[in-house]
């Protein structure tokens, strides 16, 4: 793991981005609770998406589901059945692993698409050695399911599962909602909520979870419209970052406007619009460096059976050594919602435009942990002298910190006035302790954009020093100029 993962994660435990739950119990492996940064710095992001998803269609809403959701429901889905990642436990310390990150992390290969026989042969093979007490001998991988149940009522006769995506919430709520707005297509439910699972070896901070929160938007179409879109003449000639399933083993990008992968790549002009939507909203919102972006298109082996086109959004980061999932576009058929109408006994099919059908689904998906943690590693800077974080100002969990030089001769009072002033229009915080270098570095350690310093010229002259995070380059502002002047710095 690279160097730069222990100062980033230092920071985010000392500062308040995020820390284990319930530490001083030395807490659950895979269970991380978000300090007052990290849920500023959430909240932020999920309002970026929101904004942004939701926008792209006047038939997309946002829903609140239940996590706790009835056994039918996971019959239906096949989580049952098919939820299960490979266990590989060392024969003599008895630790367990996912066999196949153990096999990405000692070897450097992707062992996804293996069978349990093929890991095995691969562990011996290769002398793969337990990363706890250094042995080669494992016991036989076998599959080991994710979900976790809990028994429901006084009797507890009743088995629930704590619901492992947002996903299924959209899709059984999709007969009602489907009525409740005027029986129209496509419709986007979306859910921003936790998901539960029961990881066999959660590591890397934020990338491997038990609990965690998901962006979803599920959005319920006409098949037979999947090669159209109508913003698709608005966006035709944007350009895609592809790692193609045949290009994967080169690392080979293809940079391809929409309209070429449509005609070239056969890929539906529907699903190319959503895939398009995400790519820049991570460039664009974001601001995340082109070059750190790539959608890898997953081969047949790899995706679940139903989908029938799935790319994920992978980024480049150092703390993880190298492009790492963090969100993904699904073409899910109408798998889901057949699988609930025959489990449930309930019609899903509906009647538009003069016939009758059962919907497909384009899944957007986004982990949001593991792009905080992305958000965290791709904007870390340092130098000889200082680190920082270089969020952009909308990113930032604060926006403004305001100084005065020294806790006397009355800057105080006029810093604490100022504060006030800015406070109800940006998330502000106010600090009067230490040396005033060491406030610029405690601001900037937390990725800071601007810091407002009232000095003794302030008391004379009614104006500040405003001085920017990333270049440390300073201006003077009349504190009546202040607020305008913070909000054109916000925008630029």
């Amino acid at each position: 793991m690279a160097a730069n993962y222990d100062k980033v994660v230092d920071i985010a435990l000392r500062r308040g981005f995020f820390f284990p739950s319930a530490e001083i119990y030395r807490g659950i492996a895979g269970v991380w609770t978000y300090g007052h940064l990290g849920t500023l710095m959430k909240r932020k992001f999920e309002t970026r998406w929101r904004d942004f998803f939701l926008q792209l269609d006047d038939n997309f809403y946002e829903i609140d589901g239940s996590y706790i959701l009835p056994q039918k429901v996971f019959e239906a889905s096949g989580h049952l059945k098919n939820f299960n990642d490979p266990l590989a436990e060392c024969k003599s310390c008895h630790t367990r692993y996912r066999a196949d990150n153990l096999i990405e992390e000692t070897l450097k290969a992707d062992a996804s698409v293996l069978s349990t026989q093929e890991i095995d042969k691969l562990l011996k093979d290769k002398k793969v050695k337990c990363p706890n007490c250094s042995k080669s001998d494992f016991l036989p991988t076998r599959w080991f399911n994710m979900m976790f149940d809990l028994r429901v009522g006084a009797t507890g006769n009743e088995t629930a599962y704590l619901t492992p995506e947002t996903a299924q919430n959209p899709f059984v709520s999709f007969k009602r909602e489907f009525s409740a707005l005027r029986e129209k297509l496509p419709l986007g439910l979306a859910m921003i909520g936790r998901a539960f699972r029961n990881e066999i070896s959660p590591r890397q901070a934020f990338f491997r979870l038990r609990e965690f929160t998901q962006a979803e938007l599920q959005i319920f179409f006409d098949s037979a419209k999947i090669d159209e879109h109508n913003g698709w003449k608005s966006i035709r000639n944007y350009k895609l970052r592809l790692l193609l399933a045949k290009d994967a083993a080169k690392g080979k990008l293809t940079e391809i406007t929409l309209e070429d992968a449509n005609k070239k790549l056969k890929l539906p002009k529907f699903y190319l619009y959503h895939l398009a939507q995400m790519q820049k909203f991570y460039l664009d919102v974001l601001e995340i460096p082109r070059e750190k972006l790539r959608l890898r298109e997953l081969h047949d082996k790899e995706r679940a059976f139903y989908n029938k086109i799935h790319f994920d959004v992978e980024l480049n980061l150092e703390t993880l050594g190298g492009f790492k999932e963090v969100a993904g576009c699904h073409y899910r058929s109408d798998h889901d919602l057949s699988a609930h109408q025959k489990v449930s006994g309930e019609k899903l099919e509906v009647f538009y435009e003069n016939k009758r059908f059962i919907p497909h689904v384009l899944e957007i998906s986004f982990g949001i942990d593991r792009n905080i943690f992305a958000l965290l590693d791709l904007f870390y800077k340092e130098d000889s002298e200082r680190s920082w974080f270089s969020f952009s100002a909308e990113l930032a969990p604060i926006e403004v910190a305001v100084f005065p030089l020294v806790s006397k001769d009355k800057l105080p009072e006029l810093s604490v006035k100022v504060y006030d002033e800015l406070k109800d229009e940006f998330q502000a915080f106010y600090d009067e302790s230490g040396s005033i270098g060491k406030r610029y570095r405690r601001a900037d350690e937390i990725g800071v954009p601007f810091c407002i310093t009232i000095d003794h010229d302030s008391l004379k002259k009614k104006d500040v020093t405003v001085r920017m995070r990333d270049d440390m380059k300073q201006k003077r502002v009349k504190i009546k100029d202040l607020k305008d002047h913070l909000c054109k710095l916000y925008c630029d």
